[in-house]
């Protein structure tokens, strides 16, 4: 192991090992993780299961898109599921007179 006389060192050259020696404890510790979960999946993987299955994550759950209640009366493109915000569209023909209902999606 390198000897190194700090006391020689100016503060430049003590801040750049300062940062190399950090990075360089940075990729030990995630070499170390990956070797450790490599071997943790290779039991697994020999006892017949995924990682994932022996620590429970889960998977993120996808949701069917919301349907559509209402819809612009000029613009069919535009519509709105009746969750959140009211559209400003909506709010104007609100506004012009016009009810939810006549807005509502056949």
């Amino acid at each position: 192991m390198a000897d190194y006389d700090l006391e020689a060192l100016s503060l430049s050259e003590l801040n750049k090992m300062k940062k190399d020696v950090a990075k360089a404890i940075s990729t030990f510790e995630d070499r170390q993780k990956a070797e450790a979960r490599a071997k943790v999946e290779a039991v697994a993987l020999d006892l017949g299961y995924s990682l994932a299955e022996l620590v429970g994550t889960k998977t993120k759950s996808l949701r069917a898109p919301v349907v559509a209640k209402y819809r612009h009366p000029e613009n069919p493109a535009l519509t709105w599921s009746g969750r959140g915000r009211k559209p400003q569209w909506f709010v104007e023909a609100l506004e012009a007179g016009k009810t939810a209902s006549d807005l509502a999606v056949s």
